[in-house]
């Protein structure tokens, strides 16, 4: 890579910082974020020096080596950016919506490091007690990103790192059938959804039930993913009707993530 020359300082930062989320694993030296970013290594350095002090990078010692991570202030940062979006009143309307143009139940999942949780939920009048599971249990096999069409969504969205530690994950215990259990299958599933848009899901969580769902992202970034579910023995044999409704969804609270909330719009 060409060495960038004359780049102001706040550019250099964000080219270091940057390349923690482009670089495979965890830890870094100044060597290798040197390449790249195409700085220099001693610019790297100063700038890895520099972030220590308000705890944007954490050095720690790895094999000998003395290396970098990203700290607390970086994570910081993440969460005053996560803080803005999305709207919650306009992100149930949009679940709301979607849960009765098509008779599914419909939720919301945020992406929480290399888990998701359930942060919104639109069910109509179906009662959760007729799904004959404890919905702890539930909960549980769900939190995999390995499980689900909904967890398969985000994953695909996800740094190579982040998946790496997720496919080194065991399938949770419980799930149902359709689960994808083999990593090279699922690797290729997750290829499809990027090309695709969104994953269908047949009985992968829960026996009986299949799904559809999709990403939802702020720009480039995987922010959760909407997720509808039909009975199985409801979903129709052409599902591009359902699909079509949940990308439309999902184009909708992508705007609401990427749209400033009233707060920082006053």
């Amino acid at each position: 890579m060409t060495t960038v020359k004359g780049t102001a300082h706040g550019k250099r930062v964000f080219l270091v910082q940057r390349a923690f989320a482009d670089l495979d694993g965890d830890c870094h030296g100044p060597a290798a974020i040197a390449k790249a970013t195409g700085l220099d290594r001693a610019t790297v350095y100063r700038v890895l020096q520099d972030g220590l002090a308000d705890g944007n990078f954490v050095q720690v010692k790895e094999n000998g080596r003395q290396l970098y991570r990203l700290g607390p202030g970086a994570f910081r940062l993440s969460m005053q950016a996560l803080a803005q979006t999305p709207d919650e009143e306009m992100t149930h309307a949009v679940l709301d919506k979607l849960q009765r143009s098509t008779g599914g139940l419909v939720a919301y999942y945020a992406v929480v490091g290399t888990r998701r949780i359930c942060t919104d939920y639109a069910i109509g009048d179906f009662d959760p007690k007729s799904i004959g599971i404890d919905p702890f249990e539930l909960v549980k096999y769900s939190r995999s990103l390995r499980t689900g069409a909904s967890g398969r969504v985000i994953l695909a969205h996800m740094p190579a790192p982040f998946q790496e530690k997720v496919l080194a994950e065991q399938v949770p215990e419980g799930v149902g059938p359709g689960v994808i259990r083999d990593n090279d299958a699922l690797v290729e599933s997750l290829k499809d959804i990027i090309y695709s848009g969104f994953a269908i899901g047949r009985q992968e969580c829960m026996s009986g039930w299949d799904s559809v769902a999709v990403p939802v992202l702020w720009d480039e970034t995987i922010q959760g993913s909407l997720l509808l579910w039909i009975p199985t023995q409801e979903m129709p044999e052409d599902t591009s009707g359902l699909v079509a409704a949940t990308l439309i969804a999902g184009d909708m609270l992508s705007r609401i993530a990427s749209a400033p909330t009233s707060a920082s719009a006053a």
